[in-house]
C-alpha cells in the first residue's frame, strides 16, 4: 500500500470515529471536524515528528487546533495514532471524560494547548515557534484555523507578529470551507481575498485542495523549504466532507447525527 492509500484509509477511519463519537454524545461539531480530517491525517501520519508513547518528547513538533470546537477531529486522530484507546472516544462530552467539548491540555496526552475561544490559537503557536527560535530547537509548530475564526482581530495581530519575527518554523492551515455557525462566511463577514491578505502581512502563501493528500504533502514540503517567513496554507475544503448529506450543510456545524443518520454515514465511509 503506497503512502497516499495509507493516508486515505486512516482518514476514513478517523471520519468513522468522528461521526460515531458525536452521535454517542448527542452533541458536538461534525461539519468542521470532517473538513479538517485530511489535514490532520497528513500531519499526524506523515509530517510531524511525534511519539505517541512519549507525548512530551523533547524536540517534538507542536500542533495547535485553534478552531477548538473541531475537537472530535483531533481526538479521533490522536486515538488512531495511538495516544490512547479508541474505545475512549465514545466518552466524548460525558461527565468525567477526558474528551471535553473543547481540547484540554491538562486532561489528554497529545494536546499541546487548550483551545476553544476562537482567535487565540495562532498567538499561542507564535509563542511556541518563537521559543524554538530563541533556544535553537528544531521542532516545528503547526496550526489549523477556521475561516470564520479569522474574522477575529487577534488573528491579524498574530499574523503580523509571526511575520515580524520571521517564524519560518510556523506552518498554518486555513480550513477554508466557507461555512460558520450562522451561514456562509462570505455573507456573514467576508474574508476574501485570503491569499492577498496573508501575503500583505508578510506570509508565504500556498493554495491547495485540502482533501488532496498529494497537494497537502507538497505544500508541507514547500513550507519547510521557505526561509524567513511563516507559511499559510489556504486549504479549500468541504464542510462535512465524506458524508454526502452533511457536505456543505450549515446545519451540521454543531448538530449531532441521529442513529439513522449515523448508519447512513458509516455505510458511505465503509
Amino acid at each position: 500500500m503506497n503512502d497516499i492509500s495509507f493516508l486515505k484509509e486512516k482518514a476514513k477511519e478517523i471520519r468513522k470515529s468522528i461521526v460515531s463519537m458525536i452521535t454517542e454524545a448527542k452533541s458536538g461539531h461534525p461539519g468542521g471536524s470532517l473538513s479538517a480530517t485530511d489535514i490532520l491525517t497528513a500531519l499526524y501520519f506523515s509530517e510531524m515528528n511525534i511519539d505517541p508513547a512519549n507525548p512530551k518528547m523533547e524536540g517534538r513538533d507542536r500542533f495547535v487546533l485553534s478552531k477548538g470546537h473541531a475537537a472530535p477531529a483531533i481526538y479521533a486522530t490522536l486515538a488512531e495514532r495511538g495516544y490512547f484507546s479508541k474505545d475512549e472516544l465514545m466518552t466524548l462530552r460525558k461527565f468525567g471524560s477526558r474528551l471535553q467539548g473543547h481540547p484540554d491540555m491538562k486532561k489528554l496526552p497529545g494536546i499541546e494547548i487548550s483551545t476553544g475561544s476562537l482567535g487565540q490559537g495562532l498567538s499561542v503557536a507564535n509563542g511556541m515557534a518563537l521559543n524554538a527560535k530563541m533556544f535553537n530547537e528544531n521542532y516545528r509548530t503547526y496550526v489549523i484555523l477556521g475561516d470564520g475564526e479569522i474574522q477575529e482581530g487577534q488573528i491579524w495581530e498574530a499574523a503580523m507578529t509571526a511575520a515580524h519575527y520571521k517564524l519560518d518554523n510556523l506552518c498554518t492551515f486555513l480550513d477554508n470551507n466557507n461555512l460558520q455557525i450562522d451561514g456562509n462566511v462570505s455573507e456573514i463577514m467576508g474574508v476574501e481575498p485570503l491569499d492577498k491578505k496573508w501575503e500583505a502581512f508578510g506570509w508565504n502563501v500556498i493554495k491547495i485542495d485540502g482533501h488532496d493528500f498529494e497537494q497537502i504533502l507538497s505544500a508541507l514540503d514547500k513550507a519547510r523549504e521557505c526561509k524567513g517567513k511563516p507559511t499559510m496554507i489556504i486549504a479549500k475544503t468541504i464542510k462535512g466532507k465524506g458524508v454526502s448529506f452533511m457536505e456543505n450543510v450549515c446545519g451540521f456545524h454543531g448538530v449531532a447525527p441521529t442513529l439513522e443518520e449515523l448508519e447512513r454515514a458509516l455505510a458511505e465511509l465503509a
